[in-house]
């Protein structure tokens, strides 16, 4: 049994946006990009609960205009988690390490499951050192007091993990919005 017969259950369920029946009219694909953009510019504005409140200053700030995120918001992690995720999924196949073969519509949808479980993967990856890792993205003391009762280490746990989890739902849109201006948009 190869690797793809015990993972195509897995991969072949993954959420998707569903493909357009027939051909996307021009308006109907800048309708949707627009759409699209103006939802990301709404959730980088969408600060993540549990964060002080003040001026920290970001220290990628530089990079954000690459990454497509924001400091301190929802959309924090941005496309980075995809585009790791790509690079390694087409160096792997670069390598045939996979053995799929992308002219097979039933490869196509495995590999297509494969890279949405990688991004699932790379958001845990990015996300949880930031949370975790450091004071990159500390929590704050008056959150836990507020929330938990105290200001204890396992309060400020529980308030990183309330980060981490909505750090986690912004990849995942931001997955989902990706997918939508490759479907139906303009990209």
């Amino acid at each position: 049994m190869s690797w793809k017969e015990t993972a195509e259950p897995v991969l072949t369920r993954m959420p998707s946006v569903a493909r357009p029946e027939g051909h996307v009219p021009f308006k109907r694909k800048l309708m949707w990009t627009a759409g699209v953009l103006v939802l990301y510019f709404y959730l980088t504005n969408v600060p993540i609960y549990g964060l002080p409140t003040g001026g920290a200053s970001d220290v990628f700030g530089q990079f954000r205009s690459i990454l497509a995120g924001a400091s301190g918001s929802v959309l924090h992690l941005g496309i980075g988690p995809i585009v790791t995720a790509s690079i390694v999924l087409q160096l792997l196949g670069g390598a045939d390490l996979l053995g799929l073969d992308t002219d097979d519509p039933r490869d196509q949808v495995l590999y297509q499951g494969l890279q949405k479980l990688l991004v699932v993967v790379m958001i845990c990856l990015t996300g949880l050192p930031m949370v975790f890792g450091g004071a990159f993205l500390a929590p704050s003391p008056r959150i836990a007091q507020s929330l938990f009762g105290g200001t204890g280490a396992g309060a400020l746990n529980l308030v990183k993990w309330l980060m981490f989890g909505q750090i986690f739902v912004g990849g995942i849109i931001i997955l989902f919005l990706d997918e939508i201006i490759s479907k139906w948009g303009v990209g």
